[in-house]
């Protein structure tokens, strides 16, 4: 435990490891792609039905 490297050295030896970034790729972490994509539509999604309602009622 206590010969180990600091967590920050190790975590810059893992970052320094991985290949460049795609050129246009925004998200490399495929479940924070999703729950981003979902929250846009969950929120579009509510502003549209209270449009509707608003509506309905106007």
């Amino acid at each position: 435990m206590f010969h180990r490297k600091p967590i920050e050295e190790r975590i810059a030896e893992r970052v320094a490891k991985l290949p460049p970034l795609k050129e246009g790729k925004h998200f490399e972490h495929g479940p924070a792609k999703f729950v981003f994509v979902t929250l846009i539509t969950a929120v579009v999604l509510m502003h549209v039905v209270g449009l509707a309602i608003v509506m309905h009622f106007a």
